[in-house]
């Protein structure tokens, strides 16, 4: 019968030599320590690829679809949360723009959506259960109660039919509004892509925020100066929740956010940074003043928010396409584990 080590724990095997051990059925390992003048027989691995293959399956989605549909949603439910908050402080005319704004956002998403899942009838096979733990259904769902609520919002204003009806409805769309401006970072993040997914923590803050900035730079384009106090708080808030929530996530993120700052998702990323502190200068120093300086705060806003669904799109496919980002974080995470394990 075997007899354990007193150090480790772990049962010798008879046959091995004197003064060695032979660990058996236990994942822990002891570290090897490097007899002097030692030489290393095998040189260290530099993982490139699994036999000529990237170890994640890019995403095949395409950048307009996909990326479309993270920004015009979270312009739809920015606009949504506007509209209520216009439609209850008496601002008709931005109450009215934002509700349309909201509902042909959420029908450009949807078009999106369906355009890249190939064919409509898999869209409405995602309602047919209904899974907490899984973002896509969770997201199905949301996009199914807040569509009828902002097409009825927007309806009753513009034809003047049912009011109470429309006011309700329009409450409804905007109380759901955060969660369809929000809930496409979940469903980002839960993926293998490892620019998406490291950065779970944040990205909901920075869709919010950026929703957010989208919303309010809308509303400064299709409504009267007089009435858009909200919509330029909306662009300043929203901007600097995304500039602060993006700070924060790529220095968590570690080496998967170095696709974030190069190639096509850094450029993306870079001028949205521009375009967004642009659009929030803008707004809170000549936006209640000039028409003009309002409407173009306003764009820049848009395009910002715009330019960080894209670049965070094709940041992550870059990751996807390169096996370090991959590789290198999960060989980080196993040496801790070990050195946890072992004490070292």
């Amino acid at each position: 019968m075997t007899q354990p080590d007193r150090q480790t724990g772990i049962p010798q095997d008879p046959a091995a030599p004197p003064e060695r051990t032979a660990v058996t059925g236990d994942e822990r390992r002891l570290p090897r320590r490097k007899r002097r003048g030692e030489k290393k027989m095998v040189p260290d691995a530099h993982f490139e690829s699994y036999y000529g293959k990237p170890v994640l399956n890019k995403p095949t989605w395409e950048a307009r679809d996909i990326a479309g549909y993270l920004f015009l949603g979270g312009l739809a439910g920015g606009s949504a949360v506007l509209a209520a908050g216009a439609e209850l402080t008496g601002r008709a005319t931005m109450a009215r723009s934002t509700k349309i704004t909201s509902l042909l956002a959420i029908l450009g998403s949807l078009v999106a959506l369906i355009h890249d899942l190939g064919r409509p009838e898999r869209f409405v096979r995602m309602l047919r259960v209904f899974k907490p733990s899984s973002p896509m259904s969770v997201g199905s769902w949301i996009l199914a109660v807040f569509g009828p609520l902002a097409g009825l919002a927007a309806a009753t204003d513009v034809t003047g039919w049912f009011p109470r009806l429309g006011r309700a409805a329009t409450v409804g769309a905007g109380m759901v509004g955060p969660a369809v401006a929000s809930y496409t970072a979940a469903l980002m993040s839960d993926t293998a892509v490892p620019s998406w997914h490291d950065g779970h923590r944040q990205m909901p803050y920075l869709f919010v925020g950026s929703a957010a900035a989208a919303a309010g730079g809308m509303a400064m384009i299709t409504a009267p100066v007089h009435e858009t106090g909200p919509a330029r708080r909306a662009v300043i808030l929203g901007a600097a929740t995304e500039l602060v929530a993006n700070e924060v996530m790529t220095r968590q993120m570690g080496l998967s956010a170095e696709p974030m700052h190069q190639g096509k998702a850094g450029r993306y990323l870079s001028a949205a940074k521009a375009l967004t502190v642009g659009g929030a200068l803008l707004a809170g120093v000549a936006g209640h003043r000039s028409r003009t300086a309002a409407a173009l705060g306003g764009a820049a806003a848009v395009a910002g928010s715009a330019l960080t669904r894209f670049g965070i799109f094709h940041a992550g496919v870059a990751s996807a396409e390169d096996p370090k980002y991959t590789v290198v974080p999960q060989r980080r995470r196993l040496d801790e584990r070990a050195g946890a394990t072992t004490g070292v």
